[in-house]
């Protein structure tokens, strides 16, 4: 039995895609958590600023840098240096792709003068996290939202589309690569889930405790809406304020405790 049909107790557990309820409720939810974002922009803004290193955001499958515009135009507002990717729509997944994003952490890790931390929406936390374990002397920190950081893909009603567009086994896996997805990379590691995805089963973007400096995040959020969130918006910009080397668990203070879920994932 392998650790992707585990659920966190132990018991033995088939991996399944969200309920379909909240599938269909995405759309509606996510336009929501746009509108919060905007309306709680100026208050946004009063979040901890940062020390000016560099910041990759990549988007979600089938999505592009559109998708994280806002999320980058606070991160900028709050100091950081940040990137998209620049490489249109996340369709394909291919050696040439990844070799491309891994020039995007270099090129921003030139140009900042230090290590980048990556921020990755949905799929795009899939990548986070293996160019984080590809270049670790140039990553600093990662943070994936709402990602399928599982082995098994069956946590996701995306499968089918991304298996008719990049096959069962996506070239980097043929070639020995993204074949333990499940496991952090080697540097601070925060996955930020909600159990109302709709997209992406909440177990499926639990990382175990693979480090000291690896963390989980529940807020309240669609799957689709997660990088426009105000919550998940306040976690990032706690997350990438700790100073290089000083990570410590995320602990939301003041009136914002209130508003994280709190408990075991279980």
């Amino acid at each position: 039995m392998t650790a992707a049909t585990m659920t966190l107790d132990g018991d033995a557990s088939m991996a399944r895609p969200p309920h379909k309820l909240l599938t269909l409720a995405e759309p509606g939810r996510a336009l929501s958590e746009l509108a919060a974002f905007y309306a709680l922009r100026p208050l946004l803004g009063q979040l901890p600023k940062g020390d000016g290193h560099g910041v990759l955001v990549l988007p979600g499958f089938m999505a592009s840098d559109g998708s994280t515009a806002p999320l980058r135009s606070l991160l900028d507002d709050l100091g950081y240096r940040t990137a998209g990717w620049g490489l249109g729509r996340n369709v394909r997944v291919d050696n040439a792709r990844i070799d491309a994003m891994a020039n995007c952490v270099e090129e921003l890790h030139d140009a900042s003068g230090g290590k980048v931390s990556i921020v990755g929406w949905s799929l795009g936390g899939v990548f986070a996290r293996e160019l984080a374990k590809l270049m670790p002397e140039k990553v600093r920190f990662v943070i994936s939202l709402g990602s399928p950081i599982s082995d098994d893909r069956n946590h996701t009603n995306a499968r089918r589309l991304f298996e008719f567009l990049n096959g069962k086994e996506p070239e980097p896996m043929q070639g020995g690569r993204f074949l333990d997805l499940g496991k952090a990379p080697p540097v601070p590691t925060t996955s930020i889930l909600t159990k109302t995805d709709g997209v992406v089963h909440w177990r499926g973007s639990v990382q175990a405790d693979d480090h000291p400096h690896c963390e989980n995040i529940e807020v309240h959020a669609s799957h689709c809406g997660m990088g426009v969130n105000p919550l998940v918006a306040y976690a990032v910009a706690d997350r990438l304020a700790q100073a290089d080397g000083a990570w410590k668990p995320f602990a939301p203070r003041g009136l914002a405790s209130l508003a994280f879920p709190k408990g075991k994932l279980n």
